[in-house]
């Protein structure tokens, strides 16, 4: 029997990290100073603007004989999918396209560094995504059909598949999340293809770091949409499109006790995660008009910092434990 600890625990009593490369990455980060925090920020060159139209960042922007020589090194693709959604007034609709985006474009300029082999990006095919039922009808937002989500990514996963792309991590930052796992399902059963095929919520992948302050976090409140959280992540990433004059606080219209559903990274273990009900709450258009579902007039860039390490330091060490096994 070993005598190493089968878990770590923090100084929070609700969070405790497994004695794993991936628990053990978690811990530190969480014990990290703030200045080592910047540092792991810095390695990864966050945050820097969005790379959909530099040459050379996505596998559609880069010289198809370059592309043959870095596939040839390395058969990991990083798909960034998200959406178009009304975020409320201060912010834009391709936020959670872009955070993952850049999240992923932060990997690969770190991995590149000093002639490395990092993974390749496909610009995002879903700028347009599902949405779960309590969305219709918000101006703003564009709701793509379940099944054609799932029809165009697996389109998407072949295609990459035929051309070399062998290990495929779909990174959602979206409330799609069960439409994408039916894809990568759907296009393992259809073409039987051998290779390695993750879908990622990045912040479900994180949510230690979603914790609030009384349970030893950074944040007043819980990540539910456009609000404390993702207005923070706005304001790190791209501040030129988040304007503060305009950030209000709004709850959605609940009809049960609270205790039932989860909030969007499931911080209080409850029965059932957000997406496993609907007619509980008011739909959005009538309950959070504003298109925000939380408090967004306290959000600041500093609380992003650390889920936002944590998120690049676990992709990197996936890439790299992927290209260990296969």
């Amino acid at each position: 029997m070993s005598d190493e600890p089968k878990f770590f625990s923090t100084d929070s009593p609700t969070v405790f990290f497994e004695n794993t490369a991936v628990g053990r990455m978690k811990k530190e980060l969480w014990e990290a100073t703030d200045a080592e925090i910047e540092a792991v920020l810095a390695e990864y060159g966050m945050p820097s603007p969005c790379e959909w139209a530099k040459p050379g960042a996505y596998i559609q922007t880069t010289v198809r004989h370059q592309l043959n020589i870095e596939r040839s090194k390395n058969d990991v693709v990083l798909i960034p999918v998200g959406c178009t959604e009304l975020h409320g007034d201060h912010t834009v609709s391709a936020v959670d396209t872009l955070f993952v985006s850049q999240i992923c474009e932060g990997v690969r300029r770190f991995m590149a560094k000093d002639g490395g082999n990092p993974p390749a990006l496909a610009i995002p095919p879903l700028m347009y995504g599902a949405h779960p039922y309590h969305h219709i009808g918000m101006p703003g937002t564009v709701i793509v059909r379940d099944q054609i989500v799932v029809e165009q990514l697996v389109d998407v996963m072949l295609g990459l598949w035929n051309d070399g792309w062998r290990k495929q991590i779909i990174l959602n930052n979206h409330g799609q999340l069960w439409v994408l796992e039916e894809a990568l399902h759907e296009f393992c059963k259809r073409y039987q293809l051998p290779g390695i095929y993750r879908v990622i919520d990045w912040h479900r992948a994180v949510r230690e770091f979603f914790h609030t302050k009384d349970e030893g976090g950074k944040w007043d409140t819980n990540f539910v949409h456009a609000d404390e959280s993702e207005t923070s992540l706005g304001l790190y990433l791209f501040p030129e499109m988040v304007d503060m004059n305009y950030a209000v606080d709004a709850s959605g219209v609940s009809y049960l006790p609270d205790g039932h559903l989860d909030k969007s990274v499931d911080p209080f273990r409850r029965p059932c995660k957000w997406s496993e009900g609907e007619g509980h709450a008011a739909i959005e258009i009538t309950g959070t008009p504003e298109g925000v579902v939380g408090r967004a007039t306290v959000s600041d860039a500093e609380k992003a910092k650390r889920p936002l390490a944590a998120i690049l330091r676990y992709l990197t060490l996936l890439v790299n434990e992927i290209a260990a096994a296969f």
